[in-house]
């Protein structure tokens, strides 16, 4: 089984992922931007019971974005880390940024164009939807 490690800018925060990770998709929302600093944030879903905190939970902090998802980042240096919707109760959001192993595959897809920064062109010759793709992104198959 495939074992995927990450953590923070600090590294005060450490986490484990065991077997694959779902479809990886490139999110243009503003929240997203927003959360990110960036032109988007490349993320994927992980089951929950696939993922663990190793090191420094006590330095996690949270932030509810909307009515049913909730942000967290570390305390100490701010890094943005899991995202957890309430309404996927077996599922955590993962941006990409903070693994420290190739999880093996590639983006699938730029979702919600719709909202991506003005300044930014969209390159990748990806498909591309403006707001959620017409296929649940947790009910494909994982890879590892």
């Amino acid at each position: 089984m495939k074992t995927l490690t990450g953590k923070c800018l600090c590294g005060a925060i450490e986490y484990e992922i065991e077997g694959g990770i779902g479809p990886i998709v490139n999110c243009h929302c503003s929240k997203c931007r927003r959360w990110h600093g960036a032109a988007f944030r490349t993320r994927s879903a992980v089951k929950r019971k696939n993922f663990k905190w190793i090191k420094g939970e006590e330095h996690l902090s949270k932030y509810r974005s909307s009515k049913h998802n909730i942000k967290t980042f570390c305390s100490i240096c701010g890094s943005n880390l899991i995202s957890i919707p309430e309404d996927k109760p077996d599922f955590i959001g993962l941006p990409i940024g903070g693994l420290e192993q190739d999880p093996g595959n590639r983006p699938l897809m730029n979702i919600f164009v719709d909202y991506k920064a003005p300044w930014y062109e969209i390159t990748d010759e990806l498909p591309q939807y403006s707001e959620w793709p017409p296929v649940d992104l947790t009910k494909l198959e994982e890879v590892g």
